[in-house]
């Protein structure tokens, strides 16, 4: 039986050092992710239609903490607010009712379903340190920005 030989660690694209022989190409945590038609919080609910009407996205990737520095969820949507409610009351078991995982920290809207998916891929490849730059860059004290959803 032969054994596969590893293709190793790719170099990395870009100058920095936290992604400095990374496999994932590209993948620069802060520099390098674009948060399309995101400008900053998260639309309130009253909000959310108009802002969905000028361009913003339906499709979410969004990131739940247990607390800061905690444990961290990814995931997809296209009811953001339903699924977070969903995580905070704990109604389908499963990691984040596991570990109380009910903070939103982070989101990011795209305007297809695909493209969400993939970057939702593309962020659990990352390295933990990458996704709490991450987050910091966004919303530094680590705020549940679930508030400022439903307003």
């Amino acid at each position: 039986m032969q054994s596969r030989a590893s293709p190793g660690p790719a170099t990395a694209v870009s100058s920095n050092p936290a992604n400095r022989g990374s496999r994932f190409r590209g993948n620069d945590p802060v520099g390098g992710c674009s948060i399309r038609g995101h400008t900053g919080s998260i639309p309130k609910a009253k909000d959310r239609e108009s802002a969905r009407m000028e361009g913003e996205g339906k499709y979410a990737v969004y990131i739940l903490a247990s607390r800061k520095y905690g444990a961290l969820y990814i995931g997809v949507t296209g009811d953001l607010l339903g699924r977070v409610i969903t995580h905070r009351e704990e109604l389908i078991p499963g990691f984040t009712s596991r570990y109380h995982i009910h903070n939103l920290v982070y989101a990011e809207f795209h305007d297809t379903p695909s493209s969400a998916i993939q970057r939702e891929k593309q962020l659990k490849k990352w390295r933990r340190a990458w996704k709490i730059e991450l987050i910091e860059k966004q919303n530094p004290q680590w705020f549940d920005l679930f508030d400022e959803i439903v307003g």
